[in-house]
């Protein structure tokens, strides 16, 4: 008993001087494979079956040395890849200039006023149809004046040439065609519906020249005139007809 105390104190002290090499420039393994085998030399008289306890690694820093598990390593946090916006979307829509921005969401009342008016009394009325109706058409006549705006400045990326004149041009046909059949209002109101469709496909597509927060109030404004523009032709169909009518 005397012994086996004597002989442990013994390599306590040792183990306390560090007689193992540890350099700093040194890797972790080499530091790790000094330790065990300093602990198999002297321990092995005393623990034979020491070796059930090679699996453990002993990582040396500069300052301290510590006891780590296999199992309490933490896995590496995948890297969040953000994916690039794609042109023409309505994502950038928080980066247009607040006072574009502003007048967009402002000029959809016209839009929105008149079905919901009619959703709320549960009547067709004629003339807030009409107003729509006409709003639309003169939003149309509106695209093609930016167009041919944008073409005008030498700097431009959009050069005035029969591709961009001849295309500010179409909204306009199907505006003025649409007050020209105003007597029957559901077609005229899909008459709109179809120039502002077929506007926002050549602004996004065959003329993408526009900057990206422009073509998204684009999305914006023909996404709230279409839905605007189907529910007055269901409520036309649903509610019955009421209030002032429209001029003749």
């Amino acid at each position: 008993m005397f012994f086996f105390i004597q002989k442990f104190s013994q390599a306590s002290s040792k183990m306390l001087k560090y007689p193992f090499p540890v350099r700093l420039g040194t890797s972790r393994r080499t530091d790790t494979l000094s330790l065990k085998t300093f602990l198999q030399q002297k321990f092995s008289p005393l623990f034979p079956r020491l070796w059930l306890f090679s699996s453990y690694s002993v990582c040396m820093n500069k300052r301290q040395y510590y006891h780590t598990s296999p199992c309490c390593f933490k896995k590496k946090q995948k890297e969040a890849v953000i994916p690039a916006r794609p042109p023409s979307t309505i994502t950038y829509l928080p980066d247009s200039p607040k006072p574009a921005l502003y007048i967009t969401l402002a000029g959809l009342i016209p839009f929105v006023a008149p079905p919901l008016v009619m959703v709320m009394t549960k009547t067709y009325i004629p003339l807030l149809a009409f107003t729509q109706m006409a709003y639309g058409a003169s939003f149309l006549s509106f695209l093609g004046g930016v167009r041919w705006g944008f073409a005008l400045p030498e700097s431009s990326p959009a050069k005035p040439d029969f591709l961009n004149l001849a295309n500010s041009t179409t909204p306009v046909l199907f505006s003025w065609f649409a007050f020209l059949i105003c007597e029957r209002l559901s077609e005229a109101i899909v008459m709109v519906i179809i120039g502002l469709g077929i506007a926002l496909h050549s602004e996004l597509f065959l003329l993408p020249h526009y900057p990206n927060w422009f073509k998204a109030l684009r999305i914006l404004v023909t996404l709230v005139a279409f839905f605007s523009f189907i529910i007055t032709l269901l409520v036309k169909n649903i509610y019955p007809e009421g209030g002032p009518k429209r001029p003749s």
